[in-house]
């Protein structure tokens, strides 16, 4: 399903290279006791995290998306506490919460179900149980999408927010959008924000 755009231009390449995948190189800012950097320096190197796909049209022979979260996250040295393909059903999305909770997980990546469908319902249900919201990282992607695909970046309602210790990412369910959003915002600050809901 053509959820939030992306799905129009799956062959561009993303050109974010893998930079940001290593915050701890090149940094000489020494004497800034309370720099991003030493934050970093704290976080947790491996998350335990838990990739859920909403999808009513998929299975998991056909989860593109799927796939990339469990291979991009376990090459940046993450564990992956579970996968699960679920209806875009709000008692379905409820469930594979408690589920990534009991499996331990500290994060919970989505993808799917955050567009403006009818059926798409994944963002309602999550902002109904987020404990607190970071619209920032919907509001970053979004810009980041723009810069992909232009205007059609504004149809997609991704966000993340805090629930039951774990921080919970809701993504668009094309494989371009969720290697951006891992990529470029999600494995640079995933150790950061678990260390921070920890505090």
């Amino acid at each position: 399903m053509a959820h939030d755009g992306h799905d129009h231009d799956d062959d561009h390449d993303h050109g974010h290279g893998h930079q940001h995948h290593h915050p701890h190189a090149g940094h000489g800012h020494h004497g800034h006791s309370h720099s991003a950097e030493e934050h970093k320096s704290h976080a947790p190197a491996h998350v335990s995290v838990f990739v859920v796909t909403c999808s009513d049209s998929r299975d998991e022979a056909r989860d593109e998306s799927g796939r990339a979260l469990r291979s991009g996250l376990e090459a940046a040295g993450h564990t992956l506490s579970g996968y699960k393909l679920v209806k875009d059903e709000p008692e379905a999305i409820r469930a594979v919460l408690a589920e990534a909770a009991g499996a331990g997980a500290r994060a919970v990546l989505f993808n799917g179900g955050t567009g403006i469908g009818r059926r798409d319902s994944t963002v309602e249900t999550l902002r109904g149980l987020f404990e607190k919201e970071l619209p920032g990282f919907g509001e970053i992607f979004r810009m980041l999408s723009f810069k992909q695909i232009g205007s059609v970046a504004m149809m997609s309602r991704a966000t993340a927010g805090t629930y039951q210790g774990m921080i919970v990412f809701a993504m668009p369910g094309s494989p371009q959008a969720v290697k951006l959003a891992l990529e470029v915002l999600i494995l640079p600050e995933l150790g950061h924000a678990v260390r921070e809901l920890t505090r």
